[in-house]
């Protein structure tokens, strides 16, 4: 077992239980990777899960060939991503369909986003709803368990919803990806990629639209248009959200600041 780590002067941090949940393919390495590389770093204890415990796999047109030139993973996040691809966490995921599964014991629960038709296999199951429904309310501070989420992966959480129709996040501050980032991914790349920018299929809403209206009011989300780095975290809950790629690392970042926040020494 790994000591505490010692961040800095004045700080001591027990490694948190990190899970990954993740459909069996199709989400973004960059939001996968560059979060678990920063976790792993910190030293926490990191797990995936799927469906049925196969490894995930990201989504290759992010990975490989023009796509990944023109649209996907940087060259260092490909690099990243082969090194978790092999990792024993990766190849050795949980079953979340199984009945003994549970959030409980992790401290730390993260939904990466992919807008790869595959990841609907997370955004849409039962299963996952029913879990968050569960989990989600033991992020409420002062607690220390925290939730993350990343693009379509905040999808996830605005799905899950009560037997009312009341989604988790309906009291909370979240961002997702803007639609103005979707729009001009689908409409620069329909030509060639066809409808590949949109999970739902071409006339499906803007994942903002799915996510804005589960909230009590539409001012609850968040956006910025700026492509700098950009997270919401939540005021009532453990609850920090991401748009796009291009924010993974500072969600890694302020997912760590608030756990280290958790064990200050006073």
């Amino acid at each position: 077992m790994e000591e505490p780590q010692i961040t800095s002067p004045g700080t001591s941090v027990i490694n948190p239980k990190v899970l990954i949940m993740m459909a069996d393919y199709g989400h973004d390495p960059t939001e996968t990777a560059v979060p678990y590389t920063a976790f792993k770093n910190a030293g926490y204890d990191i797990k995936f899960a799927t469906e049925n415990g196969k490894p995930p796999r990201c989504d290759k047109k992010m990975l490989e060939g023009f796509t990944q030139k023109l649209l996907g993973a940087k060259k260092e996040v490909v690099t990243l991503y082969k090194k978790m691809a092999i990792s024993e966490e990766m190849r050795h995921p949980l079953s979340w369909s199984d009945p003994s599964f549970s959030l409980d014991p992790f401290d730390l629960v993260v939904f990466p986003g992919g807008h790869e038709k595959s990841v609907r296999q997370i955004i849409e199951s039962p299963i996952v709803h029913k879990l968050v429904l569960d989990y989600f309310p033991k992020t409420k501070k002062p607690s220390k368990k925290v939730i993350g989420a990343v693009c379509h992966g905040v999808m996830v959480l605005s799905e899950s919803k009560d037997a009312n129709g009341i989604s988790v996040i309906r009291d909370c501050n979240t961002t997702s990806l803007p639609a103005k980032f979707e729009q001009a991914a689908y409409w620069g790349t329909r030509a060639v990629l066809g409808d590949y920018y949109k999970t739902f299929g071409a006339q499906s809403e803007n994942t903002e639209d799915s996510v804005r209206k589960v909230l009590a009011d539409p001012s609850q989300f968040k956006a910025s248009l700026n492509p700098g780095p950009f997270t919401v975290e939540d005021e009532q809950y453990n609850y920090i959200s991401a748009r796009y790629p291009g924010d993974a690392e500072l969600f890694a970042e302020e997912i760590i600041k608030l756990f280290e926040s958790f064990h200050k020494i006073v």
